[in-house]
C-alpha cells in the first residue's frame, strides 16, 4: 500500500523558514511527478511545487516562485520542500501528493496523498 507522510510542519514567524519533507513508501515512483500542495481556510486547494522523479524537473506556483525549493532524495524516497522568506500568506495545511502520469499542477490528476502537515506564519 503506498503511504505518502508528510513532516516538518509548525508555527513560524513571517521572514523565517521551514524545511517540509515527504516519505514515500509502498512502491517506487520511477518515473512519477511529486507535488505540493497547500490549502487554506476556506480555499481550495492549490499547486505550490512539483518535481519530476526522473530527470528532477522542477515547476513552481507564480505565488513561492524563488521562496521555495523542491528536491527530491531518490536513495530515500523523500521529497522535501524549502520554505524560505514565510509570508502570513503561506499559512495552510500543506500536502505531499504523487501520481505517474498526472500533470503537475493539476490536484484532481494525482492518485497517492498524504495526510497534510499545517504550517502557520504568524505577522
Amino acid at each position: 500500500q503506498v503511504q505518502l507522510v508528510e513532516s516538518g510542519g509548525g508555527l513560524v514567524q513571517a521572514g523565517a523558514s521551514l524545511r517540509l519533507s515527504c516519505a514515500v513508501s509502498g512502491r517506487t515512483f520511477s518515473r512519477a511527478v511529486m507535488g505540493w500542495f497547500r490549502q487554506a481556510p476556506g480555499k481550495e486547494r492549490e499547486f505550490v511545487a512539483a518535481i519530476y522523479w526522473s530527470g528532477g524537473s522542477t515547476y513552481y506556483a507564480d505565488s513561492v516562485k524563488g521562496r521555495f525549493t523542491i528536491s527530491r532524495k531518490n536513495a530515500k524516497n523523500t521529497v522535501t520542500l524549502q520554505m524560505n522568506s514565510l509570508k502570513a500568506e503561506d499559512t495552510a495545511v500543506y500536502y505531499c501528493a504523487a501520481d505517474d502520469w498526472a500533470s503537475y499542477n493539476d490536484a484532481k490528476a494525482y492518485n497517492y496523498w498524504g495526510r497534510g502537515t499545517q504550517v502557520t506564519v504568524s505577522s
